[in-house]
């Protein structure tokens, strides 16, 4: 998830959370059909923040995806300064993947050495990080299964090969995304959430006046997405 993802799913439960606050303001009746309702959109709105569906969130880039867009100019030809599938360097083909799956990088590879943290040695490198080498004067990207892509030098192309490098020969490994986006994990932990349209166990909040109910129920969800924010679980 991006940021700007991220960022619009908080105001939309913020949003959410006013309208249970509105809630106890109404009579009875209506007061529990609203809670019913908008129990049903948190839940949505919780879901989607928190990515709690299989596969990749929007926005999300992964490791994989970094490869398999690099596997898109195999065989471009190695152009000094170059920036485009009609020609690029080795620090030129690492901007170029990265801004097509949205992400800024520098142009240079003394400013892509600092990008991202930093993996301690090749054994731990996965598909997407990016390996600096020659002394800081060469980058390429990891594949994975012990093979590289690079923009080797004048007169050759971008090219998937074998691996060359041994941790000495690295100035540093980076890692700018993630091997694979959490989804997985935060289903895993939120499973539940898609009956919360009943407020599964918060239905009882609902008093028997409805209004102290809505306000409970209310507080009783803020303080949940407060805590979920701050990597809290379920």
């Amino acid at each position: 998830m991006t940021v700007t993802d991220a960022i619009g799913r908080i105001a939309q439960i913020q949003a959410t959370l006013v309208q249970l606050d509105s809630v106890g303001k109404t009579t009875r009746a209506p007061a529990q059909t609203a809670i019913s309702t908008s129990a049903t959109d948190f839940a949505s709105a919780l879901s989607g923040a928190l990515g709690a569906t299989e596969g990749t969130p929007t926005g999300a880039v992964t490791g994989a995806d970094v490869v398999a867009d690099a596997k898109k100019y195999l065989g471009v030809p190695y152009v000094f300064g170059g920036t485009s599938a009609s020609g690029l360097d080795c620090s030129g083909l690492v901007q170029r993947v990265f801004k097509d799956l949205g992400i800024d990088v520098p142009r240079l590879v003394s400013g892509q050495s600092k990008v991202g943290t930093e993996v301690p040695s090749l054994a731990q490198a996965q598909p997407g990080d990016i390996i600096v080498t020659n002394g800081g004067e060469h980058i390429v990207i990891y594949a994975g299964d012990g093979k590289v892509i690079h923009a080797p030098s004048e007169g050759r192309n971008v090219s998937l090969v074998d691996n060359w490098m041994s941790d000495s020969d690295i100035v540093t490994i980076r890692r700018v995304v993630p091997q694979a986006a959490p989804a997985a994990t935060a289903a895993s932990g939120l499973s539940g959430l898609s009956g919360l349209s009943g407020l599964s166990g918060l239905s009882g909040l609902s008093g028997p006046s409805g209004t102290s109910g809505s306000t409970a129920q209310a507080e009783m969800l803020r303080s949940l997405f407060a805590s979920l924010s701050q990597g809290g679980s379920l």
